[in-house]
């Protein structure tokens, strides 16, 4: 995760975004120069927010497995950037029967957005089946999505 897309700064940025509004605020309400109020909020003027990106979807594992014509038309290259622009985890291999395998670990949504863009398939592929099963989550995939030899 780089810096700009942690939770920490997400809440800077979301802090200083408010900061003019909260200075209005307070001189709407007879505070000069900013200067914090030492009146308790009653009820109404209590402030609930929703933090978004400390709570995610649990990630899963799938094995996807892609027929007709994939191999030596860039597919593992598309699938790894598609993989990459979608933050998702894992490999991308030819095998020997003239399939792709797909390893990636994410969201269920990630993973349904991958599946979709492997049934399109880069420009010169011609995908006729793409088939999913459940993985076990691997370890050795968890930080980057590789492409890795043939089977």
């Amino acid at each position: 995760m780089d810096a700009r897309s942690s939770p920490e700064s997400s809440l800077e940025l979301a802090r200083l975004k408010s900061l003019p509004q909260i200075a209005a605020r307070r001189r709407e309400r007879g505070c000069p120069n900013n200067k914090p109020h030492n009146k308790p909020l009653d009820r109404a003027q209590r402030v609930s927010v929703t933090i978004s990106g400390f709570v995610t979807d649990a990630k899963q594992a799938k094995r996807f497995f892609v027929a007709g014509s994939v191999q030596g038309v860039g597919f593992r290259y598309y699938t790894q950037g598609i993989a990459e622009r979608l933050r998702l985890s894992g490999y991308v291999r030819n095998l020997e029967d003239g399939r792709v395998e797909a390893y990636a670990v994410g969201t269920p949504e990630q993973l349904a957005e991958l599946r979709s863009a492997l049934q399109r398939g880069p420009r010169f592929a011609s995908v006729s089946e793409v088939n999913e099963e459940p993985a076990a989550a691997d370890p050795q995939y968890a930080n980057e999505f590789i492409i890795t030899h043939n089977a």
